[in-house]
C-alpha cells in the first residue's frame, strides 16, 4: 500500500493516544499530505475533537478524511484509505482487544505514548505483546514529560531492555496541547512558535522518516 498506516495504541487510558493522533494529522496537513484518520475507540474523543474542528473550519477546513467506526467495518476503511493517503492515523481504544487487535494488525507501524512513570511503563506491556503477536513495528514516544524528572531516562532505559525503540522527540507536559485540542485545532495553528509546536513538528519529522 502507498500509505503509511500508524496505529496509536496503549492499554492505558489517559496516555495522549487522541492527543498525538490529533496533533500529528494537523502538522502533516499543514505540510499538505494526504491524511485519514480514524477513530475506533468507543469514548469518540478524536470524533469530538474532528467535529469541533469541522464546525470551526466547515468540510474544506478540516484538512483529512475522517471516520468513526469499528469491527470489520474499521478494517476495510483502514484498507481503502491506504490506497490513496499518504498517511492513515488509528487512535484505538484502550481496553477492547479485539478493536486493539484489528487496529495494530492494520499499522504499518504502531505508535505508543506513555507518560514517563511506572504506571505507563507496566501498562504498556499488554499492548507491545500485542504488537509483536502480529509482527508490527512499535516506537515509543514518551508524552507529557516533566521539565525535571529522573524517572525519564529510566524508563528509556526500560524499554530499551525489552528492546523497544524510542523517539528521539518528546511531548513536554504543556498546557497548549489542552488548549489546542479544546478549540479543535492543533499547536502548529494556535501557537506556531511555541514549545509545543516545535515538539511535534520535530515528532512528526522522526516519524515520517521512520
Amino acid at each position: 500500500m502507498a500509505a503509511r498506516v500508524i496505529t496509536i495504541a496503549q492499554q492505558k487510558g489517559g496516555a495522549g493516544k487522541t492527543t498525538l493522533a490529533a496533533q500529528l494529522a494537523v502538522v502533516w496537513a499543514g505540510q499538505g499530505r494526504r491524511l485519514a484518520l480514524l477513530d475506533i475507540d468507543p469514548q469518540a474523543s478524536l470524533a469530538a475533537w474532528a467535529e469541533l474542528r469541522r464546525a470551526r473550519s466547515g468540510e474544506a477546513g478540516l484538512g483529512f478524511e475522517f471516520a468513526a467506526l469499528s469491527g470489520w467495518r474499521a478494517a476495510e476503511w483502514i484498507e481503502r484509505h491506504a490506497r490513496e493517503a499518504d498517511f492513515v492515523i488509528v487512535d484505538s481504544p484502550p481496553h477492547a482487544e479485539l478493536e486493539a487487535r484489528i487496529a495494530v494488525r492494520a499499522a504499518g507501524l504502531v505508535l505508543v505514548p506513555l507518560q514517563p512513570s511506572p504506571l505507563d511503563l507496566w501498562s504498556t506491556g499488554t499492548t507491545l505483546k500485542l504488537a509483536r503477536e502480529e509482527g508490527r513495528r512499535v516506537l515509543a514516544v514518551l508524552n507529557r514529560v516533566p521539565a525535571r524528572s529522573s524517572l525519564v531516562e529510566t524508563v528509556v532505559a526500560e524499554l530499551a531492555r525489552d528492546g523497544v525503540a524510542v523517539a528521539a522527540s518528546r511531548l513536554g507536559s504543556r498546557v497548549a496541547f489542552a488548549q489546542a485540542m479544546a478549540q479543535g485545532r492543533g499547536v502548529s495553528e494556535t501557537a506556531p512558535s511555541g514549545l509545543a509546536a516545535a515538539e511535534i513538528a520535530a515528532l512528526a519529522a522522526e516519524i515520517a522518516q521512520a
